[in-house]
């Protein structure tokens, strides 16, 4: 007789960021705005690796390779001429699209002498990278133009101890959103109201938020590492955004952007706004620093969360950029 052990788990392991040196192919928070200036650069960890985000004269933000392929020096420690990246060590300079175009020694540059290029987009005050040579979905435009939105934007001090997945799964964890962050559906748990694609999920939750106050919300996860919600709170729109960047395998950092529309009441719905985004984080803080997530047994309450840990699963995971950031 086949007795299953008790405790044994059937549902197939959910692959963690960078095992057998694939990530997810979604888009990544590498940055703020507002800590680029132009002229500037920046290196950071990502996947696992580093990479070099800088803004040309032109104050478009691009996002490369780190590693000048000359020798190996980092071009994080360099400096920006024009719309170029310039190694500090030897004076090589990179153009938007990641070709040497110059060698500090008047040599002709190697012809095969170029950076990694990753698709890099800036919205909502953040600057995102895509893991992979092109996108395989965009980032979703808003009701409102960025030009009627205040924004205040924010970064955790210190990463979280999970993939960015596992804070994107608490979305569609309908069961989470009404027991840590005491969300009451005005109906019965929208599972039903659910629209997918195969690279996300979003829905409408008419509920009532801490406080006893109304909220009217659109949720909406994209790819592995994005959320954002749009809606009204009370009687005024909102929105929050939140993306969840891999400084370095087994962690994440959050990226959040919380916006309200500009007018006379704009600094009292950000300050309402503000302590949402905090108390939510809070709340999940330590649940996120201590999981060790897995699909368990699940009931009829945690249909949505079991589709969307399928897409997780399943999702495109690749690493074009292996041999250029490591």
């Amino acid at each position: 007789m086949n007795v299953q052990n008790p405790g044994e788990i059937r549902a197939r392991p959910i692959p963690a960021e960078g095992e057998g040196g694939l990530f997810r192919q979604s888009w990544y928070p590498i940055c703020l705005s507002s800590e680029l200036p132009k002229g500037q650069l920046l290196g950071r960890g990502f996947l696992d690796g580093r990479v070099v985000v800088f803004r040309g004269e032109d104050g478009v933000a691009r996002v490369m390779s780190a590693y000048c392929p000359h020798v190996g020096a980092d071009l994080g420690v360099g400096d920006v001429v024009g719309n170029h990246v310039r190694c500090a060590f030897h004076h090589w300079e990179y153009d938007g699209t990641g070709q040497c175009v110059k060698t500090g020694a008047g040599d002709p540059p190697p012809r095969r002498a170029q950076l990694f290029r990753f698709p890099t987009v800036e919205r909502w005050g953040i600057i995102w990278a895509f893991n992979g040579t092109e996108p395989l979905f965009e980032l979703p435009i808003m009701e409102y133009p960025e030009d009627q939105m205040y924004i205040f934007n924010y970064v955790l001090p210190e990463p979280l101890n999970c993939d960015p997945w596992v804070f994107a799964a608490n979305t569609p964890d309908m069961q989470h959103l009404k027991v840590v962050h005491k969300v009451q559906f005005n109906i019965d748990d929208p599972h039903d109201l659910v629209e997918w694609d195969k690279y996300g999920l979003k829905y409408r939750v008419q509920a009532r938020h801490q406080g006893g106050f109304d909220i009217d919300w659109t949720l909406m996860i994209r790819g592995s590492s994005f959320f954002c919600r749009t809606g009204t709170y009370k009687d005024f729109w909102c929105a929050a955004v939140t993306g969840f960047g891999i400084p370095y395998p087994g962690v994440h950092t959050v990226y959040g952007a919380t916006i309200v529309l500009k007018g006379r009441d704009q600094e009292a719905q950000m300050e309402e706004m503000k302590a949402i985004s905090l108390r939510t984080i809070n709340e999940d803080k330590d649940i996120l620093n201590t999981i060790h997530y897995r699909q368990g047994y699940f009931t009829q309450a945690d249909r949505t969360l079991s589709k969307y840990l399928s897409i997780v699963r399943d999702f495109p995971r690749a690493h074009p950029s292996a041999g250029f950031i490591n």
